[in-house]
C-alpha cells in the first residue's frame, strides 16, 4: 500500500472508529478518487484499502452510489457508501 492510500485508509478507519464510539449503527462515508480515464476498467486498490479498513472494525457495506464531477484538480469520482453494524 502506498503512502497516500495508507493515509486515506487510516482516515476512513478513524472516522469509522469515531462512529462506533458515538454508538452509531449506520455510517456513511464519501470516498473521492481521481479518474485517470473514465473509460478504463481495472482495480481501485486505494478504495479497496479504505473499505477493508472500515470493515475490519465490524462495519459491513450495504449500499454504494457513485457520481462523477470535474474540479480544477481534474475529474473525480465520489463514491458514497453506507455501512451498518
Amino acid at each position: 500500500m502506498g503512502l497516500i492510500n495508507k493515509t486515506k485508509a487510516e482516515t476512513a478507519e478513524q472516522a469509522a472508529r469515531n462512529a462506533i464510539e458515538k454508538g452509531r449503527h449506520v455510517f456513511v462515508f464519501k470516498f473521492i478518487e481521481a479518474m485517470t480515464n473514465s473509460m478504463a476498467t481495472g482495480p481501485m486498490t486505494g478504495l479497496n484499502d479504505q473499505i477493508e479498513a472500515i470493515e475490519s472494525l465490524g462495519w459491513r457495506m450495504e449500499h454504494l452510489a457513485v457520481g462523477e464531477g470535474k474540479a480544477l484538480s481534474g475529474e473525480r469520482l465520489a463514491i458514497v457508501c453506507l455501512f451498518r453494524r
